[in-house]
């Protein structure tokens, strides 16, 4: 068991969700998968304490990065009728095998401003399973 560096990072996106053909999107500076799940309270008469089952988990997710004008998948994606696929490599030089993938909705802004570089946020929710190998 090995700690990684996050400069090894790496995300891979299709522009579209029918045509399967992910590119490294270069511009990307951090990523986030975020795994929660509903609780629904099922608390009877003499529990010692409050009680829950378990819902599905949802999966969201978000990316920041650089604005590249020579970058058009991310912005095809996030206007495709069908999603898009996207892999994400916490640490593609030394951990490749380690990654989460799956079909995903996605959003995306722009920001630019006087005093910085244009950025560029994304937002992400499942489209359907993920595989997680992390």
């Amino acid at each position: 068991m090995a700690r990684h560096s996050g400069r090894f990072g790496r995300v891979l996106m299709s522009d579209d969700g029918v045509t399967y053909d992910p590119q490294t999107i270069a511009s990307v500076d951090s990523w986030k998968i975020s795994r929660k799940s509903n609780r629904q309270e099922v608390t009877a008469f003499e529990d010692k304490n409050k009680v829950y089952v378990q819902d599905l988990p949802d999966l969201t997710g978000s990316l920041t990065g650089f604005w590249d004008d020579s970058e058009t998948t991310p912005w095809k994606a996030a206007t495709s009728p069908t999603g898009c696929y996207m892999y994400l490599y916490p640490d593609v030089t030394n951990a490749p095998t380690k990654y989460a993938y799956g079909p995903a909705w996605l959003d995306c802004d722009i920001d630019v401003s006087v005093g910085g570089p244009v950025k560029f946020t994304g937002t992400f929710a499942a489209n359907g399973d993920w595989v997680f190998n992390l």
